[in-house]
């Protein structure tokens, strides 16, 4: 009789894989962003299986970005992150959108003062979100993929207070950095490959009767 699967949950940093994704388009040359979130954790799960010695099953996927609206030229990519986001919950991805917030910053060069736009929240929903799945029992193995070293002091707050639980890492494409690597009970990367693999079609029907089409250079 088979083991029990055990089932994973991921805790992805939108912000942080989109600009891998578009660093990927600049050197592939191949639209990436229209990403099926849900099939690229799927691939992981017969490597996070064999290195835990377990059936790793798909639990929750948690998805963490915000919506760039502060300037004209952010109108177009805000839309169309939200048909991108539309989709991602029509494969029942969990989605929590922060916000930008201006905050004084000086130009280096002339020394002018001026309102630069940072997300806000992205980093604190993302570690809340950690320590509640695993006190809720969402899953005992919790994936973040990110390569914010930000997420650091939670990722050692769990391990201290969830000490049979796991924690993995895996680091979008030329997000990788050893500091996050040493957080995790096992690492991952995302490649080209997999990423190219894991692409949803053009079009897709959601469950309200849109369809969603990919965005230019997507």
């Amino acid at each position: 009789m088979d083991k029990p699967g055990r089932p994973v949950a991921f805790i992805v940093d939108g912000f942080n894989l989109y600009y891998s994704l578009r660093a990927m388009e600049g050197l592939s040359k191949k639209p990436s962003r229209w990403l099926d979130l849900r099939r690229l954790c799927e691939s992981f799960l017969p490597s996070i299986g064999r290195h835990l010695g377990v059936r790793a099953e798909l639990g929750r996927i948690h998805y963490f970005s915000a919506y760039a609206t502060h300037g004209m030229r952010d109108k177009e990519s805000a839309d169309h992150l939200r048909s991108y986001i539309a989709a991602l919950a029509a494969t029942g991805v969990s989605v929590t959108m922060s916000q930008f917030k201006y905050r004084d910053a000086r130009c280096p060069y002339c020394k002018e003062l001026f309102k630069r736009p940072e997300e806000k929240e992205t980093d604190v929903a993302m570690a809340v979100k950690l320590l509640e799945v695993f006190a809720l029992s969402e899953a005992s193995i919790a994936v973040l993929m990110t390569g914010d070293t930000d997420l650091r002091p939670a990722i050692n707050t769990a391990r201290r207070l969830f000490r049979q639980n796991t924690i993995g890492i895996i680091t979008p494409f030329l997000r990788h950095t050893t500091e996050m690597q040493e957080c995790g009970d096992f690492h991952f990367k995302v490649s080209q490959k997999l990423v190219q693999s894991a692409q949803f079609p053009a079009q897709i029907r959601i469950p309200d009767g849109r369809v969603l089409t990919r965005p230019p250079k997507w």
